[in-house]
Protein backbone atom coordinates (compact mmCIF):
# COMPACT_ATOMS: atom_id res chain seq x y z
CA UNK A 1 0.00 0.00 0.00
CA UNK A 2 1.41 2.96 -0.87
CA UNK A 3 -1.38 5.80 0.71
CA UNK A 4 -4.35 4.11 1.07
CA UNK A 5 -5.23 2.31 4.83
CA UNK A 6 -6.00 -1.35 5.20
CA UNK A 7 -9.28 0.05 6.27
CA UNK A 8 -9.63 2.46 3.19
CA UNK A 9 -9.10 -0.51 1.10
CA UNK A 10 -11.88 -2.70 2.66
CA UNK A 11 -14.39 0.18 2.57
CA UNK A 12 -13.97 0.32 -1.01
CA UNK A 13 -13.69 -2.89 -1.94
CA UNK A 14 -17.31 -3.62 0.70
CA UNK A 15 -18.47 -0.49 -0.62
CA UNK A 16 -17.67 0.47 -3.59
CA UNK A 17 -15.90 4.10 -3.12
CA UNK A 18 -13.73 6.16 -1.26
CA UNK A 19 -13.37 9.53 -0.84
CA UNK A 20 -10.03 11.12 0.44
CA UNK A 21 -9.23 14.27 1.72
CA UNK A 22 -6.00 16.70 1.40
CA UNK A 23 -4.82 13.98 -1.45
CA UNK A 24 -4.26 16.83 -4.27
CA UNK A 25 -1.94 20.07 -3.16
CA UNK A 26 -3.41 23.85 -3.98
CA UNK A 27 -0.61 24.60 -5.84
CA UNK A 28 -1.81 21.91 -8.43
CA UNK A 29 -5.92 23.18 -8.06
CA UNK A 30 -4.32 26.79 -8.83
CA UNK A 31 -3.22 25.55 -11.87
CA UNK A 32 -6.16 23.49 -13.00
CA UNK A 33 -8.00 27.16 -12.72
CA UNK A 34 -5.91 28.60 -14.80
CA UNK A 35 -6.81 26.25 -17.28
CA UNK A 36 -10.44 26.40 -16.68
CA UNK A 37 -10.20 30.31 -17.38
CA UNK A 38 -8.78 29.61 -20.47
CA UNK A 39 -11.15 27.05 -21.91
CA UNK A 40 -13.80 29.15 -20.54
CA UNK A 41 -12.65 32.37 -23.06
CA UNK A 42 -12.54 29.31 -25.38
CA UNK A 43 -15.93 28.36 -24.92
CA UNK A 44 -17.23 32.24 -24.72
CA UNK A 45 -16.54 32.44 -28.66
CA UNK A 46 -18.45 29.59 -29.89
CA UNK A 47 -21.84 28.58 -31.01
CA UNK A 48 -22.13 24.83 -30.60
CA UNK A 49 -19.68 21.94 -28.32
CA UNK A 50 -17.32 20.69 -30.30
CA UNK A 51 -14.69 18.20 -29.22
CA UNK A 52 -13.04 19.70 -27.05
CA UNK A 53 -16.25 21.41 -25.14
CA UNK A 54 -19.24 20.82 -24.06
CA UNK A 55 -21.45 23.84 -23.83
CA UNK A 56 -25.00 23.95 -21.60
CA UNK A 57 -27.80 23.85 -23.24
CA UNK A 58 -28.37 27.25 -21.92
CA UNK A 59 -25.08 28.73 -23.43
CA UNK A 60 -25.22 31.67 -25.67
CA UNK A 61 -22.63 34.13 -26.78
CA UNK A 62 -24.02 37.36 -24.22
CA UNK A 63 -24.14 34.83 -21.64
CA UNK A 64 -21.50 31.45 -22.06
CA UNK A 65 -22.01 28.45 -20.41
CA UNK A 66 -19.41 25.46 -20.51
CA UNK A 67 -20.45 22.05 -19.33
CA UNK A 68 -17.65 19.87 -19.89
CA UNK A 69 -13.72 19.71 -20.83
CA UNK A 70 -13.38 17.21 -23.11
CA UNK A 71 -10.42 15.09 -22.71
CA UNK A 72 -8.67 17.69 -21.16
CA UNK A 73 -5.09 15.40 -20.35
CA UNK A 74 -4.90 16.14 -25.14
CA UNK A 75 -5.23 19.35 -24.73
CA UNK A 76 -3.64 20.70 -21.32
CA UNK A 77 -0.27 19.65 -20.71
CA UNK A 78 -1.45 20.60 -16.90
CA UNK A 79 -3.90 18.06 -16.56
CA UNK A 80 -1.58 15.27 -18.64
CA UNK A 81 1.38 16.14 -15.59
CA UNK A 82 -1.16 15.64 -12.87
CA UNK A 83 -2.45 12.34 -14.24
CA UNK A 84 0.88 10.32 -14.27
CA UNK A 85 1.59 11.88 -10.67
CA UNK A 86 1.64 9.89 -7.56
CA UNK A 87 -1.64 11.88 -6.34
CA UNK A 88 -3.34 10.25 -8.93
CA UNK A 89 -2.03 6.80 -9.71
CA UNK A 90 -0.74 5.81 -5.78
CA UNK A 91 -4.54 5.41 -4.54
CA UNK A 92 -5.32 3.80 -7.95
CA UNK A 93 -2.32 1.43 -7.69
CA UNK A 94 -3.24 0.49 -3.94
CA UNK A 95 -6.64 -0.66 -5.13
CA UNK A 96 -6.49 -2.45 -8.50
CA UNK A 97 -2.38 -3.16 -8.75
CA UNK A 98 0.60 -1.85 -10.48
CA UNK A 99 -0.38 -1.70 -14.20
CA UNK A 100 -2.34 0.58 -15.12
CA UNK A 101 -4.19 1.70 -18.34
CA UNK A 102 -6.10 5.48 -18.67
CA UNK A 103 -9.63 5.03 -19.95
CA UNK A 104 -10.41 8.54 -20.48
CA UNK A 105 -10.74 12.06 -18.69
CA UNK A 106 -13.38 14.63 -18.37
CA UNK A 107 -13.16 17.82 -16.21
CA UNK A 108 -16.90 18.42 -15.62
CA UNK A 109 -18.30 21.85 -14.41
CA UNK A 110 -21.34 22.55 -12.59
CA UNK A 111 -21.46 26.42 -12.50
CA UNK A 112 -23.40 28.31 -10.13
CA UNK A 113 -26.83 28.27 -10.24
CA UNK A 114 -27.19 26.12 -13.09
CA UNK A 115 -24.83 23.31 -13.40
CA UNK A 116 -26.52 20.02 -15.73
CA UNK A 117 -27.41 17.03 -13.44
CA UNK A 118 -25.82 13.48 -14.89
CA UNK A 119 -28.74 11.04 -14.15
CA UNK A 120 -28.25 7.82 -12.79
CA UNK A 121 -26.21 5.31 -14.43
CA UNK A 122 -23.08 2.67 -13.82
CA UNK A 123 -19.70 3.40 -15.80
CA UNK A 124 -19.34 0.13 -16.59
CA UNK A 125 -22.88 0.15 -18.88
CA UNK A 126 -21.17 2.37 -21.46
CA UNK A 127 -17.42 0.49 -21.45
CA UNK A 128 -17.81 -3.34 -19.92
CA UNK A 129 -14.81 -5.15 -19.89
CA UNK A 130 -13.24 -8.60 -19.29
CA UNK A 131 -13.16 -7.81 -15.53
CA UNK A 132 -14.48 -5.21 -13.70
CA UNK A 133 -10.61 -3.53 -11.72
CA UNK A 134 -11.91 -0.14 -13.37
CA UNK A 135 -12.56 2.82 -11.44
CA UNK A 136 -12.09 7.15 -11.47
CA UNK A 137 -10.79 9.01 -9.25
CA UNK A 138 -12.65 12.67 -8.68
CA UNK A 139 -10.51 15.59 -8.04
CA UNK A 140 -12.14 18.36 -6.15
CA UNK A 141 -11.52 21.80 -7.87
CA UNK A 142 -13.46 23.52 -5.26
CA UNK A 143 -15.21 22.90 -2.20
CA UNK A 144 -18.07 20.79 -2.28
CA UNK A 145 -21.17 20.63 -0.14
CA UNK A 146 -24.48 19.01 -0.74
CA UNK A 147 -26.44 22.27 -2.68
CA UNK A 148 -23.22 22.29 -5.35
CA UNK A 149 -24.65 18.82 -7.06
CA UNK A 150 -21.60 16.62 -5.97
CA UNK A 151 -21.39 13.24 -6.64
CA UNK A 152 -23.96 10.19 -5.28
CA UNK A 153 -23.70 6.64 -4.95
CA UNK A 154 -25.44 3.77 -3.45
CA UNK A 155 -23.14 2.14 -1.59
CA UNK A 156 -22.12 -1.69 -2.36
CA UNK A 157 -24.07 -1.29 -5.56
CA UNK A 158 -20.96 -2.62 -7.15
CA UNK A 159 -21.29 -5.94 -6.05
CA UNK A 160 -24.79 -5.99 -7.84
CA UNK A 161 -26.23 -6.60 -11.48
CA UNK A 162 -25.08 -4.46 -14.62
CA UNK A 163 -28.90 -2.50 -14.32
CA UNK A 164 -30.20 -1.61 -17.96
CA UNK A 165 -29.54 1.69 -19.51
CA UNK A 166 -32.13 1.27 -22.40
CA UNK A 167 -35.00 2.98 -23.39
CA UNK A 168 -37.15 1.45 -26.13
CA UNK A 169 -34.37 -0.69 -26.82
CA UNK A 170 -31.96 2.21 -27.25
CA UNK A 171 -29.08 2.70 -25.05
CA UNK A 172 -29.91 6.24 -22.84
CA UNK A 173 -26.85 5.65 -20.45
CA UNK A 174 -29.13 5.94 -17.46
CA UNK A 175 -31.57 3.77 -15.03
CA UNK A 176 -33.73 4.97 -12.53
CA UNK A 177 -32.50 3.30 -9.34
CA UNK A 178 -36.55 2.92 -7.54
CA UNK A 179 -37.94 1.22 -10.55
CA UNK A 180 -34.42 -1.32 -9.64
CA UNK A 181 -35.16 -1.83 -6.36
CA UNK A 182 -32.63 0.78 -5.12
CA UNK A 183 -34.01 3.03 -2.25
CA UNK A 184 -33.13 6.85 -2.36
CA UNK A 185 -32.35 6.88 1.26
CA UNK A 186 -29.56 4.84 0.59
CA UNK A 187 -27.53 6.96 -1.63
CA UNK A 188 -24.50 8.80 -0.18
CA UNK A 189 -23.03 12.32 -1.34
CA UNK A 190 -19.75 12.42 -1.96
CA UNK A 191 -18.75 16.16 -0.63
CA UNK A 192 -15.49 17.31 0.46
CA UNK A 193 -13.24 20.11 0.68
CA UNK A 194 -10.92 21.22 -2.42
CA UNK A 195 -7.75 18.78 -3.50
CA UNK A 196 -9.84 16.01 -1.70
CA UNK A 197 -10.63 13.15 -3.87
CA UNK A 198 -13.68 10.86 -4.84
CA UNK A 199 -12.80 7.08 -6.01
CA UNK A 200 -15.62 5.30 -7.48
CA UNK A 201 -15.98 1.73 -8.86
CA UNK A 202 -17.31 1.15 -12.49
CA UNK A 203 -20.07 -0.54 -11.64
CA UNK A 204 -21.56 1.49 -8.80
CA UNK A 205 -24.52 3.12 -9.26
CA UNK A 206 -23.87 7.14 -9.04
CA UNK A 207 -25.10 10.15 -10.35
CA UNK A 208 -25.20 14.04 -9.19
CA UNK A 209 -27.93 16.55 -9.32
CA UNK A 210 -28.16 20.29 -9.99
CA UNK A 211 -25.81 22.66 -8.97
CA UNK A 212 -28.25 24.96 -7.03
CA UNK A 213 -25.50 26.92 -5.45
CA UNK A 214 -23.81 30.10 -6.12
CA UNK A 215 -20.48 28.75 -6.11
CA UNK A 216 -18.75 26.76 -8.83
CA UNK A 217 -18.58 22.83 -8.74
CA UNK A 218 -15.90 21.63 -11.05
CA UNK A 219 -14.64 17.95 -10.94
CA UNK A 220 -11.47 16.73 -12.83
CA UNK A 221 -12.11 12.71 -13.12
CA UNK A 222 -9.03 10.72 -14.36
CA UNK A 223 -11.08 6.72 -15.13
CA UNK A 224 -8.80 3.67 -15.35
CA UNK A 225 -8.54 -0.20 -15.65
CA UNK A 226 -6.24 -2.75 -14.62
CA UNK A 227 -4.11 -3.05 -18.29
CA UNK A 228 -5.21 -6.93 -18.06
CA UNK A 229 -9.15 -5.56 -18.74
CA UNK A 230 -10.00 -5.52 -22.08
CA UNK A 231 -13.25 -3.85 -24.00
CA UNK A 232 -15.74 -6.14 -25.22
CA UNK A 233 -17.13 -6.20 -28.50
CA UNK A 234 -19.63 -3.34 -28.61
CA UNK A 235 -18.59 -1.22 -25.80
CA UNK A 236 -17.94 2.59 -26.25
CA UNK A 237 -14.06 1.93 -25.51
CA UNK A 238 -12.12 3.35 -27.80
CA UNK A 239 -9.78 0.79 -29.95
CA UNK A 240 -7.56 1.62 -32.80
CA UNK A 241 -5.64 -1.32 -32.10
CA UNK A 242 -3.29 -2.90 -29.34
CA UNK A 243 -0.38 -0.23 -30.58
CA UNK A 244 -2.79 2.63 -30.00
CA UNK A 245 -4.42 0.59 -26.88
CA UNK A 246 -0.87 0.15 -25.40
CA UNK A 247 0.05 4.02 -25.66
CA UNK A 248 -2.91 4.65 -22.61
CA UNK A 249 -0.51 2.79 -20.17
CA UNK A 250 -0.18 5.32 -17.30
CA UNK A 251 1.76 2.79 -15.53
CA UNK A 252 3.42 -0.88 -15.17
CA UNK A 253 3.68 -3.33 -18.47
CA UNK A 254 0.64 -4.01 -20.88
CA UNK A 255 -0.31 -7.64 -21.50
CA UNK A 256 -1.98 -10.05 -23.99
CA UNK A 257 -3.77 -11.64 -21.86
CA UNK A 258 -6.76 -10.91 -20.37
CA UNK A 259 -8.25 -11.43 -17.37
CA UNK A 260 -11.24 -13.34 -17.17
CA UNK A 261 -14.06 -12.49 -14.60
CA UNK A 262 -17.81 -14.35 -13.86
CA UNK A 263 -19.50 -10.69 -13.71
CA UNK A 264 -22.94 -9.44 -15.30
CA UNK A 265 -22.48 -7.92 -18.87
CA UNK A 266 -25.24 -5.74 -20.73
CA UNK A 267 -23.92 -4.14 -24.47
CA UNK A 268 -24.78 -0.47 -24.75
CA UNK A 269 -26.22 -0.58 -28.08
CA UNK A 270 -27.41 0.26 -30.15
CA UNK A 271 -26.18 3.99 -29.93
CA UNK A 272 -28.53 7.19 -30.15
CA UNK A 273 -27.66 8.82 -33.19
CA UNK A 274 -26.39 11.87 -30.93
CA UNK A 275 -22.78 13.29 -30.10
CA UNK A 276 -21.26 11.58 -27.89
CA UNK A 277 -21.78 12.69 -24.69
CA UNK A 278 -23.66 11.64 -21.60
CA UNK A 279 -25.60 14.86 -21.58
CA UNK A 280 -26.79 14.02 -24.86
CA UNK A 281 -27.32 10.42 -24.48
CA UNK A 282 -29.31 10.99 -21.81
CA UNK A 283 -31.54 13.13 -23.25
CA UNK A 284 -33.22 9.70 -24.41
CA UNK A 285 -34.98 9.24 -21.04
CA UNK A 286 -38.79 9.48 -20.59
CA UNK A 287 -38.30 9.94 -17.02
CA UNK A 288 -35.87 11.73 -15.10
CA UNK A 289 -34.26 11.42 -11.42
CA UNK A 290 -33.08 14.85 -11.09
CA UNK A 291 -34.95 18.19 -11.97
CA UNK A 292 -33.68 19.82 -15.18
CA UNK A 293 -34.39 23.52 -14.69
CA UNK A 294 -31.81 25.32 -12.53
CA UNK A 295 -32.10 28.24 -10.45
CA UNK A 296 -31.81 30.86 -13.08
CA UNK A 297 -35.26 29.46 -15.08
CA UNK A 298 -37.73 29.29 -11.97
Amino acid sequence: MECLTADQRAQYEHQGYLLVENQVPEEWLSKIRAEIVRFEAEAAMMTKSNDRLDLEDSHTAADPRLRRIKLPHTISDVVQELMYSDHVLAPARDLIGPNLRLHTTKLNMKSAGYGAAVEWHQDYAFYPHTNDDILAIGICIDNMAEENGPLMVFPGSHRGPVYDHHVDGVFAGAMLPEANGLDMADAVALTGSAGSISIHHGRIVHGSALNTSDRARRILFYEMMAADAFPIMGSMTKWDGIEDYNTRMLCGEPTLTPRLKDIPIRIPQPQPDVPISIYEIQKGLKTRAFDTIGKEDT
